[in-house]
């Protein structure tokens, strides 16, 4: 597809961030039908994501929205958009914060990055689409900045406000495009789904978090420190205000209970981790960690999940349909050029292969109807 050149020249905007600023907008969006949008959020640099910037177009303005302004009251927002079209890019992130921030659901929705996939365009990143359609390119510093420290800078502030500003556009390239391969219903109800997942939120905390990546090869002492560390992880990253990631990553997790599963003290686990400039402080908490790890017996750890009493191992027919159906899926994916887990994942192939007869409960209809014509499923109507 060819790009289409569009004025790279950054769009003006109107900051609000004061209270009782946000008549101007709330005015813009009730004249129109359609608003796009997108959130700026903290999680790499605080321990508890906070939504910190919404950015809208609206009838061609751009409005920034500070959410942690002292005094702005933005209730009336929700309610002005509970009724609108919103146009954006990559929106399951978006829609689970807003969720969390206020129950927000909007009445409708395109996401420019479901509608890319279905096309069956390799990169989906925003930035790669205006690059693609519009030549435009977004500064890579927006994506890592602290959008919770005030104030915002002017350039951070045109980097949010690009965020929206080509949007529109992109959607009628998209559409066009979508209409033209005869995929509009498939995105309309890729959509609809994304909205449903989205009003779920985040999945919430549970005992078992600490149970990650290669835990389940564990059986000893391994998971004991494991669970130790993890949890001495979320103990100094809540006091510190950080991500866990920035106190200690998974791997090093891992390296120091795998460690001690094959029989390592506490003095060879605390150089499987190099803490920084925090080691100084962070190293007598976490040798206690690891000590508390050691001396505690596997047994008193929170005992994993009974598997689903309607659960059922699949038996080796339905092995063999699941791959009959697998090949039918990659193929069909091969021959649309999308990726084949939009069709159905691993686990939808499990429950289709172990409950034909209910491929309408595991799938989306469009999902649907292009297996159900496949030779695997037709074999066994």
């Amino acid at each position: 597809m060819l790009g289409v050149k569009v004025t790279t020249r950054p769009p003006s905007y109107l900051l609000l961030d004061q209270p009782g600023s946000l008549g101007p907008l709330l005015q813009a969006i009730d004249r129109v039908k359609e608003v796009s949008l997108d959130t700026e959020a903290d999680n790499m640099y605080h321990y508890k994501t906070r939504v910190c910037l919404l950015q809208f177009l609206v009838d061609g303005e751009v409005f920034l929205v500070d959410v942690l302004a002292p005094g702005l009251k933005l209730e009336p927002l929700w309610r002005a958009l509970a009724d609108k079209h919103l146009v954006m890019h990559g929106s399951d992130f978006d829609l689970r914060l807003l969720h969390d921030l206020c129950r927000f659901r909007p009445k409708s929705l395109f996401d420019t990055m479901l509608a890319a996939q279905l096309l069956g365009v390799p990169r989906v990143g925003l930035a790669s689409l205006l690059d693609q359609h519009f030549g435009v390119a977004l500064d890579k510093d927006g994506q890592k900045a602290n959008w919770s420290k005030r104030p915002i800078t002017p350039k951070l502030l045109t980097y949010a406000s690009l965020d929206v500003w080509h949007l529109p556009a992109l959607r009628d390239i998209l559409q066009k495009d979508l209409k033209r391969l005869g995929r509009q219903k498939w995105f309309e109800q890729q959509c609809e789904a994304q909205l449903t997942s989205g009003f779920e939120g985040f999945a919430p905390a549970t005992e078992h978090d600490w149970r990650i990546g290669r835990s389940e090869r564990l059986r000893g002492p391994g998971l004991t420190v494991l669970h130790a560390v993890w949890h001495w992880r979320e103990a100094q990253a809540q006091r510190l205000d950080t991500p866990p990631f920035k106190v200690c990553g998974n791997t090093l997790l891992l390296k120091m209970a795998e460690a001690a599963e094959a029989g390592e003290g506490e003095s060879a686990l605390l150089q499987c981790v190099h803490l920084g400039k925090r080691h100084d402080r962070l190293a007598p908490s976490l040798a206690a960690a690891i000590r508390a790890g050691l001396e505690r017996d596997p047994q008193t750890l929170p005992r994993r999940p009974g598997r689903d009493r309607n659960h059922i191992s699949l038996t080796q027919a339905e092995i063999e349909l699941q791959d009959r159906i697998r090949a039918d899926r990659d193929r069909v994916a091969q021959r649309l050029q999308i990726e084949a887990t939009l069709i159905a994942n691993r686990s939808q192939l499990a429950r289709i292969a172990q409950y034909p007869d209910k491929l309408e409960e595991v799938l989306m209809p469009w999902q649907a109807d292009l297996l159900r014509q496949e030779p695997a499923l037709k074999a066994v109507s």
